[in-house]
């Protein structure tokens, strides 16, 4: 048990109800309408990885909060945590829905992936993060390889700030994977 982080198929995005994502997907092109922006739809033929995308929230997240709070602004801070769903569009803020998901309440904070890869690689940098060590692409990849010991393993071939702290670490690389995958395959993701 436990929440995940994980793509949004779309089919999924376009069906409404409780097994769907139909109701933000709409809530969303409407606003974007609004704003004079195109609508969102994730492509059909998806060229998604093996499996998709999924990874666990479990480690603590103190030292990451307070890594964010060295090297973010308030507002960057939010940008990178407060969203509920993540879009492959660069919106120049976070877009808040008067619609409910599992994990969001009653409104669904939409943010753009561009904005958040861009404050996750700043992070990355802050903390020398190996990112060509880092696993991507399969599900829940990056979780083991921080729970169950390569990320130790690499800490000890490659140290620097990043090793310090591997809780942090895993969540500079979970927002860093999260976007790149919502970006590279087009695909929403949210929490599960």
């Amino acid at each position: 048990m436990g929440i995940y982080l994980v793509d949004v198929a779309a089919q999924d995005w376009s069906q409404p109800g409780e097994d769907g994502y139909g109701d933000v997907a709409a809530a969303l092109n409407t606003e974007l309408e609004r704003r004079g922006l195109p609508p969102y739809e994730p492509p059909r033929a998806e060229r998604k990885a093996q499996g998709g995308f999924e990874e666990k929230v479990s480690p603590s997240m103190d030292g990451f909060l307070a890594l964010c709070t060295t090297h973010l602004a308030d507002t960057e801070l939010s940008t990178l945590l407060d969203w509920s769903v993540l879009v492959p569009l660069a919106l120049e803020e976070e877009i808040v829905l008067p619609v409910c998901t599992a994990y969001s309440g009653d409104e669904t904070t939409v943010a753009g992936a561009p904005r958040v890869l861009a404050l996750a690689e700043r992070l990355a940098a802050a903390i020398a993060l190996p990112v060509d060590a880092i696993p991507a692409g399969e599900n829940l990849a990056l979780s083991l390889w921080f729970l169950e010991g390569e990320a130790e393993r690499t800490a000890q071939a490659r140290p620097g700030p990043w090793a310090e702290d591997l809780d942090a670490a895993f969540y500079v690389a979970f927002y860093l994977r999260a976007a790149q995958y919502c970006l590279r395959y087009g695909c929403p993701m949210t929490y599960s």
